[in-house]
């Protein structure tokens, strides 16, 4: 409309014009009531092969670096406009949770590089399938980018799950992209099903154990508290990576499943009362100092009991009388199978 308020431009604006000339080095783009625009030098160079097709009377999107050059132009960058038109692109597809496919250029020892739109993209290790994830035992950095490179060439299905255009990192997820199945395989298990699968990781915390349906993965824990009835100090003592298992789920949540181990062994504490009374002597090796007590590992069963800090008075008298990795001879003061507990005090 010709009342229309002509907003002034500013540097950063992303603006659309007609080219109306075009020589070896530069673009001239009519910007209406504005003036002409420029894109040349350096800002020509980097956008080349963008500009090498263009024609005059075609429209471009630029955005403004500098108002006023020496000779009176807009000067634009046909880079940096394609740049923040990408980011927007991506900032659509994360908002919509959009799955696309990417194709993997590179990998170093954290994980996939990739790009998307001219943008530099990365994949960590972390993020990828369960069927692709590197499963390597003692975590060797070495032996896992060896198995990241056969994934260079490849186009993988990703979802964005955090950007910054200011730092120009784009991180993106195969496992987010595949979560919509895992919530949906979830659903075909119950408490108390029985599964058959592969250790592939083994943590501090447990280890997780892989599993098919239908051809497709899911991925579930064991924690630690579940590998065994006794205390378990090390996971590897109990599985190995490669190991093929049978586990009993316990816990399942909308993406997530937990494994127990010990649920498909013998319960100690079944017939713990007929073994075991009050009052009762027993020897144990004391196999961990804590500030609630200590917990003794019976010599004869897989009990575990516990002697309490007040059976002592203070951590420092108890570690006077009882030492980590010794047998001692205790006292039963009460034996509860239904919650696994027994209480011991130290004999006389």
């Amino acid at each position: 409309m010709e009342n229309e308020e002509i907003k002034p431009a500013k540097i950063g604006d992303i603006i659309e014009g007609r080219v109306v000339g075009i020589d070896r080095s530069s673009v001239f783009i009519d910007l209406g009531a504005i003036g002409t625009g420029i894109i040349f030098g350096r800002e020509f160079q980097e956008a080349k092969s963008r500009l090498r097709n263009i024609k005059k009377g075609e429209t471009i999107s630029a955005k403004i670096v500098d108002l006023e050059n020496e000779e009176g132009y807009i000067e634009l960058s046909a880079r940096e406009a394609e740049k923040e038109n990408n980011w927007k692109n991506i900032r659509e597809i994360k908002d919509k949770e959009e799955k696309i496919k990417v194709k993997i250029i590179g990998a170093n020892k954290g994980g996939l590089l990739a790009e998307i739109n001219g943008l530099a993209a990365f994949m960590p290790v972390s993020q990828l399938s369960f069927q692709h994830y590197p499963h390597i035992e003692g975590d060797d950095r070495s032996q896992i980018v060896k198995k990241l490179q056969q994934f260079i060439g490849q186009e993988l299905e990703a979802k964005v799950i955090s950007y910054e255009p200011e730092q120009e990192k784009l991180i993106i997820s195969e496992k987010a992209s595949e979560m919509e199945n895992v919530k949906e395989d979830i659903k075909k298990y119950k408490i108390g099903d029985v599964i058959k699968g592969e250790i592939t990781k083994i943590t501090d915390f447990g280890a997780f154990i892989r599993f098919s349906l239908n051809e497709r993965f899911l991925e579930g824990l064991i924690h630690i508290s579940e590998l065994d009835w006794e205390i378990v100090e090390n996971p590897s003592q109990i599985v190995k990576v490669g190991e093929k298992i049978k586990a009993k789920i316990v816990n399942l949540t909308e993406d997530k499943i937990f494994l127990s181990l010990k649920a498909l062994k013998k319960d100690p504490w079944e017939d713990v009362e007929k073994e075991y009374k009050k009052g009762d002597k027993v020897k144990g090796k004391v196999v961990k100092l804590d500030s609630f007590g200590a917990l003794v590992q019976l010599t004869k069963s897989k009990i575990q009991a516990l002697c309490h800090i007040s059976e002592f008075g203070t951590k420092n008298k108890m570690e006077d009388k009882i030492k980590e990795g010794e047998e001692y001879s205790f006292k039963i003061l009460s034996v509860n199978p239904k919650e696994h507990k027994m209480s011991l005090s130290l004999a006389e």
